[in-house]
């Protein structure tokens, strides 16, 4: 045994009940821990994408949980779409990254993985970088979203963000890892 196995709390492998089960979410406990499992087991992607006009892209819609608009980056579901249960990180982010802006990138690498909420969810979440964009649509996402796109200029990012939280939105704190991954060339390169 480890010498850490001392920290585990005891009912940590205790059998999982569920509490309640959704189309996308399953509220789920084991012991005394309540949780919330995505339904579709690929997780979420992040997509840091720049324009060849060194603009980072951002999204803004209305988060109905929070009851607020929010600024994001462009991000979606892995395995979502109905007959493509099986796709990929990087096919999903190619997806969502032309859906929601209406950029295409000529090749997307994987930057970083982990948990996004580890107290509340079992949801993982990867940052790909989105890399030689081109313009092919207006975005806005599918039928059930209203997306409005930011392209705002890299060394602006930062206050751009700030200023938009003063007037209210609510900033995604995700975001703000995938410009220091931005900023540090992280997934800049094939692999």
């Amino acid at each position: 045994m480890d010498s850490t196995d001392h920290r585990i709390p005891a009912d940590a492998n205790a059998p999982v009940q569920t509490l309640h089960a959704g189309r996308w979410l399953s509220l789920r406990q084991r012991g005394r821990w309540e949780y919330v499992e995505r339904n579709n087991p690929g997780g979420a992607v992040i997509i840091v994408a720049v324009t060849p006009e060194d603009r980072v892209l951002f999204v803004e819609q209305y988060r109905v949980p929070i009851r607020q608009f929010t600024i994001e980056m462009p991000a979606g579901l892995v395995g979502d779409v109905a007959g493509q249960e099986q796709e990929g990180v990087l096919l999903a982010a190619q997806r969502e990254l032309e859906e929601e802006t209406g950029w295409r990138c000529g090749r997307v690498t994987f930057v970083h993985a982990g948990p996004s909420s580890s107290g509340m969810s079992t949801e993982n979440i990867a940052f790909v970088r989105a890399l030689d964009l081109v313009k092919v649509g207006p975005g806005g996402g599918d039928e059930t979203e209203n997306i409005v796109v930011h392209e705002v200029p890299r060394h602006e990012a930062g206050a751009w963000l700030f200023a938009r939280a003063a007037e209210g939105y609510s900033i995604d704190p995700k975001l703000f890892a995938g410009l220091w991954f931005l900023e540090h060339g992280l997934g800049d390169q094939a692999e």
